[in-house]
């Protein structure tokens, strides 16, 4: 198996009434689960590693305001069609489970857990990261 770039979707807004402390640590528990698909010799990626600095790029000056909003789930939906699978963290998420919505229509594997998640051997040459 070759390893795959898998999509990290789950809350990032979702519960925190726009209270900065909980957008972040959302974003924490998405990392948490990135550094789990890489240790098992993946590639991860999170939608708002790329949308965030797009919507600042285009002028944007909070996470939610209107420019904001053009890129978030639009990134996503593109990024999810560059990508081989989809591993949806849980947490309530309109925009995580339109992400397993669309990943299951394009016919794109989704796992639900770290152990769903076929582990790849790394190159032993490489640095080792804990």
């Amino acid at each position: 198996m070759r390893p795959q770039l898998i999509l990290i979707a789950g809350p990032y807004r979702s519960g925190t009434n726009g209270d900065a402390a909980l957008i972040a640590g959302n974003l924490h528990r998405l990392e948490e689960a990135a550094l789990q698909v890489y240790r098992l010799g993946h590639m991860p990626m999170i939608g708002e590693w790329v949308a965030l600095p797009l919507a600042v790029a285009a002028g944007s000056k909070a996470v939610g305001d209107a420019i904001s909003e053009t890129f978030l789930y639009p990134v996503a939906n593109r990024l999810i069609r560059q990508c081989d699978a989809v591993y949806r963290i849980d947490g309530a998420s309109q925009g995580a489970d339109a992400d397993v919505r669309l990943a299951e229509e394009l016919g794109l594997p989704v796992y639900r857990s770290p152990d769903d998640i076929q582990k790849v051997p790394t190159n032993t040459n490489a640095p080792h990261i804990p």
